[in-house]
């Protein structure tokens, strides 16, 4: 069960982030500085710190609100996203 959780989430990560603004930053802050190792280790700090929000925030709001409201929620907030930056463009 660990590597299929571990697996789908680095997956989803990675995809999500690949060309992301986040990598953008990072490539213009390593050429910028030339520091790769410590622009490396400040990214992977800052994403460590959001990822750790994001999961402590998560387990707090399954024990407020049942699972199946949050994936509502979840979906009704993607699409609106989707709306606002289709009318955006």
């Amino acid at each position: 069960m660990f590597w299929k959780i571990f697996v789908t989430t680095f997956t989803t990560i990675f995809l999500a982030e690949l060309g992301d603004k986040t990598q953008l930053a990072v490539i213009a802050l390593t050429a910028k500085t030339k520091s790769m190792f410590t622009v490396l280790i400040a990214a992977t700090t800052a994403m460590f710190t959001v990822s750790l929000i994001g999961v402590l925030f998560g387990e707090l709001l399954t024990k407020v609100i049942p699972l199946k409201y949050i994936h509502f929620l979840a979906g009704i907030v993607f699409i609106l996203f989707g709306i606002l930056f289709m009318v955006k463009s």
